[in-house]
Formats: structure tokens, C-alpha cells, sequence
């Protein structure tokens, strides 16, 4: 029986998986990912694609809530700036699709940073109305540049291309928008190694004392609003050449809310709960549309309350995670894992 951890080493110590199970549950993992696609089928491969890219924008707005404890409500128009970034980029200046998966998520990074600002003097409530505001006014400048962004009509993208094939299909794309999962996943961990990641976790935990010990409160919240928008305009260029399609009805307020649901049911904090919150609220509505259309015969009007009972679910398990698990998901996941490694003598 194990009675604790124990490293004779400092790089055993700071390692990514430092036990053989987490190497083992990760090499498990790594390996459902890259067999998914060859025994799913098209349905499932496309959920899997939305996990992805729910992923990687919850990442980024975990590490802006989670670690650095800065509420957001302006998702949805980060990643409308990522993905109308792409776009135009592709279609009005000609430049290659992949140069854009660097050039949008840092221009988003920089208007991260411009209505992060306001993070110095505002907090809690106040800030999350700021972020409001950010989300309101970027979706007012994409409605209306119609001789950029093209307003209310829809951009069209044309499908990225890779030796001659467009790669925008669902089974070719899905190794794009994992490999980018990968990405983002471990830079963000490493990231929290850190003195950058240390700091953001003391200004999370107390500002006050965290200015008082020497950090840098306006860089620090200016840098988190920076990377966490940047892997957010990360998910929105990857739509953007996924979908073909970039339509400002896809980055309402509906999808900031959406993704700070993922984080809160998947547990702050945590870069596995972003996983699980995504895999949870990408999942959901799926699962409801599919039982509604198995019981359709049965029950003739249950399709039509099928996006009301959406909204009354969605609404009532972020009510039960908060009272009944505030750190979502991932608590029961580490209870689960605890619990297997002290048994049979769990007491």
C-alpha cells in the first residue's frame, strides 16, 4: 500500500505525470484520441471536433477565471475576433490558412489585453460588466464594418487545403483541432510552473498580498486577459477554417455564457475539468436531441420542447454543481482516483 509519494530528484519532482498511473491514464487517453477516428463514426467524430475547439477556449478562459481569478463574460467576442480575424486575413489579403492560426490568436491576444486594462481598478461584478461591454461592442463593430467582416451576411472561408486536399472534412480536420488540444494543454501547464503562473495564483488568492510580496498586479491581470485570449482566438480561427462559414450569430452572449458554464461544472482551476466541463456541455444538448427524436413517435410534441428543456437543464446542473460540488467534475474525478488508490482501506 502506498503511504505517500517520494522523489529523490528535483525533475522528478516538477515532472508533467510524476506517478507511473498518471503516465499510464494519459498514455490511455493520448491513445483513445488517435484510435477515435477510425472506429467513430461521422457523427462522432464531428462531437469530437466541437469537444476539441470547446476545449481549447476553455482552457484559455480557465486560465483568465480558474487561475487568475479575473470573471469574463466576453468569450463569445474573443473568439468572434479569432475567427473574423482568419477569415479576412484568407479571403481579403490572400495569406495562407495555417499563417493565420499564429497571426489571429495574436492580434486577439492584443485586444485581450486593450479590455484588460480595466482589471486594475475593477473586480468581481465590476469587471464581469466591463467584460460585457468588450463582448457588446466587438459584436457592434462586426455587424456594422460591412466592407470587412461583411455585417449580419455570413464570411465565407475558403476550405484550408493541404497538399491539394481540403482538410476542412471532419475525419481530416480532427487531427488539426487535437494536435491543437495537445498544444495548448501543455504550454498552459507548463505555463502554471512559473513564476508568471505562481503570480497569477497569488493574485487569485489575495491581490492585496500578492502586491505586497512584489508582483506586478496591472502586468500580471493585462498578461492573463493577453494569454487567455490568445488561445481563445485560437478556437475562433480554427472554427473559422473548420466551418467555412463565419457568421456573428455563432459569438452571441449565449456563448460566453456557455464556456463559463464548461468551467464552472468542469471545476476552476483545473486543466482536466476544462476538458470534462467541454466534453460535458458540448455532449448535453446532444444527448437531449437524440432522446427526443427516439421518443418522437411516442411523446409528438417533445421536439418542440426540446430547446426549452435544453435551457431548463442547462440552468438547473450549474444550480447543483454549486451547491452540491462548487469544484465541478474535476472533484469528483480526484475523489474517484483517491479513492481507488487507498482502497480497500479508504477510511
Amino acid at each position: 500500500m502506498d503511504s505517500g509519494v517520494f522523489f529523490t530528484t528535483y525533475q522528478a519532482d516538477m515532472a508533467l505525470r510524476r506517478t507511473p498511473l498518471q503516465k499510464l491514464r494519459l498514455a490511455l487517453f493520448i491513445l483513445f484520441v488517435l484510435v477515435f477516428p477510425f472506429i467513430g463514426n461521422n457523427y462522432g467524430v464531428f462531437l469530437m471536433n466541437q469537444i476539441g475547439i470547446a476545449t481549447i477556449g476553455a482552457l484559455g478562459l480557465n486560465l483568465l477565471v480558474g487561475y487568475t481569478g479575473q470573471i469574463s463574460l466576453g468569450q463569445g467576442a474573443f473568439l468572434a475576433v479569432g475567427a473574423y480575424t482568419a477569415g479576412v486575413l484568407v479571403t481579403k489579403l490572400g495569406v495562407p490558412w495555417y499563417v493565420t492560426l499564429l497571426i489571429a490568436p495574436l492580434f486577439t491576444a492584443f485586444v485581450g489585453a486593450v479590455f484588460g486594462i480595466p482589471s486594475l481598478r475593477l473586480k468581481g461584478l465590476y469587471l464581469a460588466i466591463a467584460t460585457l461591454a468588450a463582448q457588446e461592442i466587438i459584436i457592434w463593430i462586426v455587424t456594422h464594418w460591412d466592407s470587412v467582416t461583411g455585417g449580419v451576411h455570413a464570411l465565407v472561408v475558403p476550405p484550408p487545403m493541404l497538399f491539394g486536399v481540403p482538410i476542412n472534412r471532419d475525419r481530416y480536420f480532427y487531427w488539426l483541432i487535437w494536435g491543437t488540444v495537445g498544444f495548448t494543454a501543455l504550454t498552459i501547464a507548463n505555463l502554471l510552473r512559473t513564476h508568471y503562473g505562481r503570480a497569477f495564483v497569488a493574485i487569485r488568492d489575495h491581490d492585496i498580498a500578492a502586491e505586497i510580496m512584489g508582483i506586478d498586479i496591472f502586468k500580471y491581470k493585462v498578461l492573463a486577459f493577453a494569454l487567455s485570449s490568445f488561445y481563445v482566438g485560437l478556437a475562433g480561427a480554427l472554427i473559422a477554417h473548420w466551418r467555412s462559414i463565419v457568421t456573428w450569430e455563432r459569438f452571441t452572449i449565449d456563448v460566453s455564457i456557455v464556456y463559463l458554464a464548461m468551467i464552472i461544472i468542469g471545476g476552476l482551476g483545473s486543466i482536466s475539468g476544462s476538458l470534462f466541463g467541454a466534453a460535458f456541455m458540448t455532449l448535453l444538448p446532444a444527448v437531449i436531441n437524440n432522446v427526443g427524436m427516439a421518443f418522437k413517435d411516442v411523446f409528438p410534441r417533445l421536439e418542440e420542447w426540446i430547446p426549452y428543456l435544453q435551457q431548463a437543464l442547462f440552468g438547473l446542473i450549474i444550480i447543483l454543481f454549486l451547491i452540491v460540488e462548487p469544484r465541478g467534475l474535476h472533484k469528483f474525478w480526484q475523489d474517484l482516483k483517491n479513492y481507488f488508490k487507498l482502497w480497500p482501506f479508504s477510511y
